[in-house]
């Protein structure tokens, strides 16, 4: 091909990335393609974006979800449907204050310096300049959504909604203050969520430890794994089957330290089996101990400040650090003669996700909403099956939580956030609830008001997320056309913390479901299987790896192969094979539109009298299109891709092109139309996946073809399949496919220059006889020459190799080809290593004593070691044969 013929199309030779994505996403903007139209007589299509947190740049963990929403969004919206993909961010509480006030500090500061006001400024500023970056990333990302409606938690209209829900809920009692146990960080001074607590796997001891008995008959031993909570004991708990300790129930102790005579109470919850069985009750330090303290009508005891230090009930220890308070205590009992014994004992212990301190579980006053009551609506819209979650095993896990859930603590004890509607009164002391700031008391009409100073957990703004991003509790005209959604898209990590709290709330605020389908993707970790997290700092910037291998190629890597729930390592390799399949498709193209200059024809298809190798493309492409919606239905995107990948790659580039090549170059101008048509279709069912390749390559087709009147590929239809005549062009294909492949193989075993030419002689019954009309086709790809045929199986075995495959036989002359005595010799080297390692693994797997004292992931290696050698001996064993025959 000459310049002029290149400039003619303008496809450059090698595919660069960097000058294809900006131009087309700016294109997509300005024409507006990512803006829905209303129409009522068409049902829309519809997924709010799970807002990511402001806490700083995107990471690749987001790639995954903006990949998965972009894919289905695009697919939806070249299907027709009027499609929205409404974006958004999270002021994202506790993690936000938490990475910013790490900033401040790198210039000596404090929030605390700074006052609550110039902090939320500061706050306000960091959003803007993340905020802004966020949706710059995600546009690199190649994310179809209406930037027009994108929207802010703490936006004026999410705002509203949240204050609504949370006066109308407190109105009907499902909002409530009260002292309960609940998570806190003292190095954060909030309250957490359970999802903002991380349970690590930690080395402790158990302590041992005598309570005496009041009445002086002796003493009941409790084991504790937190020694300095004895301070704040109320009760020692046995369970009432425990034969043990008939004798004591409901006799009194000494508490250790501050002589404190506290009673012996039995509750079927003590596990027999921990410890001695005998338990210690401290109910403001610990949720269990807090539920058998309710039950018994006994009384709490707050022994901690907020920072984690001893208070004044703690007796001599106050003012101690809480480790510091550990050892000093122990020391005491130690020198009483309490200590009965201490064991080294593995459990764990919940740290803050964002700052990695060991939790305080704390009896609180916070606010709660009771929860139960929103559960069962929710629970049985899925149980009914008006929401599908996919995949489906994790219906069970959401039952099961939502049959057992507990009350919800909303209070954080922040600045940054939605401040809590309620204004306490100095005078009556009473509280005022209301959606609007009030000027004076609602019971006593005092001015003198203060709100309450907490902020709501930030889960509690975003479970109102797909009504409130709809102008709700407005009746707006989106709210009336986009409501409920078709998808909610998200990681299954948040299950419980978020999806089943919008299905909560989405049916208390609007009547119905807030979305249809609950699709949960896996997580992308790093090369230690850890979930990627901006505060932890092990994250990769999606713009780098956009920089280096291209948008569509990352896609293809975090998408390609993937099932819902599955989690995924991103490795090198994923993403270079992205960017060789983007490669791939440009060549190919561009050796289409190649082949197309100069040529003045009709490009339709006809499928009258078409060569087996058109039947045969254009019947895998049929099927294609069939198994990519049946795949796209049911949520399975990642199989979706792959399929489309290995038509593309396999069949149309490594086989039906080069075929095509041969015909093309005989002066045969008939497969144009049917490369042409694949091409088109291939790559509109590739779009949603890798959308800038498609539509740079899709616009140069259609110029030339100008099969579809749309200015772009994201308008253009979406394949539908057709009913295609197949006449056993498909099975020949098949046979002449492995014919080929059979030949290749051998090539490759015997490592036989590729640029050599082999003789080959097939032997075949009348069911293929039909290979013969192929024989160039044969010679070209196989690099056969001379290829003879003959109508029987009647050879000597000595000939040379021998392929056996099914009606047919392959006979390779070896003699001149490759040096027999050297290849012979080499070959009986590789087998008796191989057989030397195979008898090392095999005398490792017979040792009792290897299986017994090597971890399990080093017998699991040498196993599949084992599975791998056997058959490549055998292989190499059956080669020797051939090349003794051939000598």
């Amino acid at each position: 091909m000459d310049d002029n013929q290149e400039q003619s199309f303008s496809l450059s030779r090698a595919y660069d990335p960097s000058q294809v994505e900006d131009k087309w996403y700016q294109y997509w903007l300005e024409q507006g393609y990512f803006k829905p139209k209303i129409n009522p007589a068409k049902k829309p299509f519809v997924i709010i974006m799970p807002p990511p947190n402001v806490t700083g740049e995107l990471h690749l963990g987001h790639a995954l979800p903006a990949t998965l929403e972009d894919i289905m969004i695009r697919w939806h919206r070249m299907k027709g449907d009027p499609t929205l993909w409404l974006p958004g961010i999270d002021h994202a509480g506790i993690a936000a204050q938490v990475v910013v006030e790490r900033d401040l500090a790198k210039r000596g500061q404090t929030r605390q310096q700074l006052g609550r006001e110039k902090f939320l400024e500061h706050m306000w500023d960091w959003m803007r300049k993340y905020g802004r970056i966020i949706a710059e990333q995600h546009k690199k990302l190649g994310t179809s959504c209406d930037w027009s409606r994108e929207m802010f938690t703490l936006d004026p209209a999410p705002s509203a909604a949240v204050r609504t829900t949370f006066v109308r809920l407190y109105r009907k009692g499902l909002i409530y203050r009260g002292r309960r146990i609940i998570n806190w960080c003292p190095r954060c001074l909030t309250a957490l969520s359970d999802l903002e607590v991380e349970h690590q796997e930690t080395s402790g001891n158990l302590y041992y430890v005598k309570y005496p008995l009041a009445d002086g008959s002796g003493h009941i031993i409790v084991a504790t794994t937190r020694p300095e909570t004895i301070l704040g004991d109320t009760a020692v708990a046995v369970n009432p089957d425990d034969e043990r300790y008939t004798s004591v129930m409901g006799k009194k102790i000494v508490l250790p330290v501050v002589e404190r005579t506290i009673p012996i109470v039995s509750d079927s919850a003590v596990d027999i089996s921990f410890g001695t069985g005998a338990v210690k009750i401290t109910p403001f330090h610990d949720p269990a101990d807090f539920e058998v303290a309710q039950r018994h009508g006994l009384p709490g005891i707050m022994i901690m400040n907020d920072n984690g230090t001893m208070n004044e009930n703690a007796g001599p220890f106050a003012g101690q650090d809480r480790n510091q308070c550990r050892r000093a205590i122990m020391d005491y009992l130690t020198q009483k003669g309490l200590v009965e014994k201490i064991e080294p004992h593995k459990h764990a212990v919940g740290h803050c996700q964002r700052c990695g301190t060991v939790i305080e579980p704390f009896a609180s006053h916070q606010w709660f909403v009771k929860t139960q009551p929103l559960a069962k609506p929710a629970l049985e819209a899925v149980q009914s099956g008006r929401i599908k979650i996919w995949p489906e095993h994790f219906v069970k896990i959401y039952v099961n939580w939502m049959e057992n859930i507990r009350d919800w603590c909303i209070s954080r004890q922040l600045w940054w956030g939605h401040r809590i509607p309620v204004w306490y009164c100095d005078d009556c002391q009473g509280l005022t609830v209301t959606i609007k700031d009030p000027t004076s008391c609602s019971k006593c009409h005092s001015t003198r008001i203060n709100q309450d100073p907490d902020v709501l957990d930030t889960w509690f703004s975003s479970a109102l997320w797909p009504h409130s991003t709809m102008g709700w509790p407005r009746k707006t005209r989106d709210l009336k056309y986009f409501y409920p959604t078709s998808v909610m898209e998200t990681g299954y990590d948040i299950l419980f913390f978020w999806v089943a709290r919008m299905v909560m709330m989405g049916l208390e605020n609007t009547g119905v479901e807030p979305f249809k389908h609950i699709y949960l993707h896996g997580l992308i970790r790093d090369e230690r299987g850890e979930k990627m997290s901006k505060v932890k700092g092990n994250v990769l910037n999606p713009l780098e790896l956009i920089k280096q291998y291209g948008a569509d190629a990352l896609r293809f890597a975090v998408s390609t192969g993937t099932a819902p729930g599955n989690d995924i390592k991103l490795s090198a390799s994923r993403l270079e094979a992205g960017r060789n399949f983007a490669n791939k498709l440009w060549n190919a193209t561009r050796y289409i539109l190649t082949s197309l200059e100069g040529v003045s024809m009709d490009l339709s298809v006809r499928s009258a009298d078409l060569p087996d190798e058109d039947i045969w493309i254009l019947a895998r492409l049929d099927a294609l299109i069939r198994e990519t919606a049946r795949l796209m239905e049911s949520f399975e995107f990642g199989e979706a891709e792959k399929e489309i990948y290995e038509f593309l790659w396999n069949d149309l580039c490594d086989w039906y092109i080069e075929i095509s090549k041969i015909r093309l170059r005989q002066g045969d101008k008939s497969p144009l139309p049917v490369l042409a048509s694949a091409m088109d279709a291939s790559l509109r069912l590739l779009h949603p996946f890798m959308p800038f390749v498609t539509e740079e390559l899709w616009g140069k087709l259609n110029e030339k073809t100008e099969f579809h009147s749309s200015p772009s590929i994201m308008l253009a239809p979406y394949p539908e399949a057709g009913a295609f005549a197949r006449n056993g062009a498909t099975e020949r294909m098949e046979v002449l496919k492995e014919v080929v492949r059979s030949i290749r193989n051998a090539r490759a075993n015997f490592r036989i220059d590729p640029a050599a030419w082999l003789e080959a002689r097939i032997y075949y019954s009348e069911p293929v006889s039909y290979l013969r009309t192929k024989e160039h086709i044969i010679q070209t790809l196989a690099k056969t020459r001379p290829l003879t045929f003959h109508d029987n199986k009647s050879y000597n075995r000595q000939d040379g190799l021998t392929l056996v495959l099914k009606d047919l036989d392959i006979v390779i002359p070896l003699k001149g080809v490759i040096d027999l005595e050297a290849e012979q010799e080499r070959t009986r080297k590789e087998i008796a290593r191989y057989k030397e390692d195979i008898n090392r693994i095999q005398a490792k797997l017979s040792n009792d004593s290897f299986l017994q004292k090597a971890p399990e992931e080093v017998v699991e290696k040498e196993k599949r070691r084992l599975e791998d050698a056997l058959p490549l001996l055998k292989k190499l064993e059956e080669q020797l044969s051939i090349i003794e025959r051939s000598k």
